[in-house]
């Protein structure tokens, strides 16, 4: 069985087209536009995230991210993307594949924020599926796992209809906003071939 590895530069060019939005990698010019989202949208965000640095939304801190991001595509250990809408290209989100394991495993975790204007539009469902196309399609995925708190009425509804599957409970599984928290754990399978 031959495993899939996108090149580099594929992995750093890879963009994700939906019906109406886009997932590209970060670039700098995006910081202003991200952090200004992540601010006006940080309490509706932090529930559900790691404790923000004091930094967070600097432009340094941006590009900390962005180098970090990049060393992870280039080594195929990640992929990170900003959500945008093709209408009018505003930044709306990001998602991230992490965790990526080749070898007999072949599969990663998947993450997701959306900025509090753009809540409970769809448009994070229509990017989720698009971005499973992409890790069963060109990625050459098998498995796609993502972890949310059980009060996460909305990502566990995001989940489900993006076709994921509850596997499981974790007791303090992640540090969200200071302290330690159960997760429920999901995944998905690339479609069987016929």
């Amino acid at each position: 069985m031959a495993f899939l590895r996108p090149t580099q530069d594929s992995a750093r060019e890879a963009t994700v087209e939906t019906r109406s939005l886009y997932l590209r990698p970060p670039q700098m010019r995006d910081w202003r536009a991200w952090a200004e989202l992540r601010a006006v949208s940080r309490e509706f965000l932090s529930p559900w995230e790691p404790t923000w640095p004091s930094d967070a939304l600097t432009r340094s801190a941006f590009r900390r991210r962005i180098r970090r991001q990049l060393r992870d595509g280039q080594d195929d250990l990640g992929y990170a993307f900003l959500l945008f809408r093709r209408d009018d290209d505003a930044l709306l989100g990001g998602m991230t594949l992490s965790n990526v394991q080749r070898g007999a495993a072949q599969s990663c975790s998947v993450g997701y924020w959306i900025g509090r204007p753009h809540a409970r539009h769809g448009h994070m469902s229509e990017a989720l599926t698009g971005l499973l196309g992409h890790c069963f399609g060109p990625l050459g995925l098998h498995r796609v796992e993502a972890a949310c708190m059980p009060k996460n009425t909305a990502s566990r509804k995001l989940l489900e209809k993006a076709g994921f599957r509850c596997e499981g409970y974790a007791r303090a599984y992640l540090k969200i906003a200071g302290t330690w928290q159960d997760h429920l754990l999901y995944a998905t399978i690339a479609p069987r071939k016929p």
